[in-house]
């Protein structure tokens, strides 16, 4: 088998599994989360459109690679590899995150019904780790399949998530005072404090 072969399949198993489980548990939240204050949808209208812009290259290079030639770079098949192995240890990672928020997981900025403050798993660590593992999965699925397309077009809904990151600390603040503030002080952002 060609090894770009063996790249686009591992690409569409990582992302298939990585999108599936964030399907799951959102779908999840949805049905059995409480209600949602809908004060976010321009936002996510916004970074949906964006994320679809962005990985439209993706799909096709997983049905026809001679389609996005143009958005590809050449690089050493080492790195793509590596690539493949931190995409692979960003699926547990997604999993482990998921099955800790739970219910709680919110597509806006702002928290649902009866949102109680995660922290346990990796929200013991880092306030947001959906953003950081799915950067690093979504950077990572970027270096497999060479398309400096997500690479660089990956930095506008990551630069509208971290724009909005204040505002959703800010509502947590008001949701849960001096317990979260407190969890703010112990825990990094986006990658675990060092002490």
């Amino acid at each position: 088998m060609e090894q770009e072969t063996i790249f686009r399949i591992l690409t569409a198993v990582l992302l298939f599994t990585g999108f599936g489980i964030g399907s799951y548990f959102r779908h999840q939240a949805e049905r059995h989360g409480g209600r949602l204050d809908q004060s976010g949808n321009k936002v996510i209208v916004l970074l949906r459109l964006l994320s679809l812009a962005v990985v439209w290259p993706l799909f096709a290079y997983l049905l026809n690679p001679a389609w996005v030639r143009w958005a590809q770079m050449d690089l050493p098949v080492w790195v793509r590899w590596a690539a493949v192995g931190t995409a692979v240890l960003m699926v547990p990672a997604i999993y482990w995150m998921y099955t800790n928020i739970g219910r709680n997981i919110s597509p806006s900025h702002t928290t649902r019904e009866g949102h109680q403050l995660v922290t346990t798993g990796p929200y013991q660590y880092i306030r947001h780790p959906l953003y950081t593992f799915g950067t690093i999965f979504m950077l990572s699925l970027a270096l497999v399949t060479g398309l400096w397309w997500l690479l660089v077009g990956f930095g506008l809904p990551l630069a509208v998530l971290i724009w909005r990151i204040p505002r959703e600390e800010a509502n947590l603040v008001a949701r849960f005072g001096d317990e979260y503030r407190a969890y703010m002080a112990r825990t990094g952002r986006f990658l675990p404090k060092l002490r």
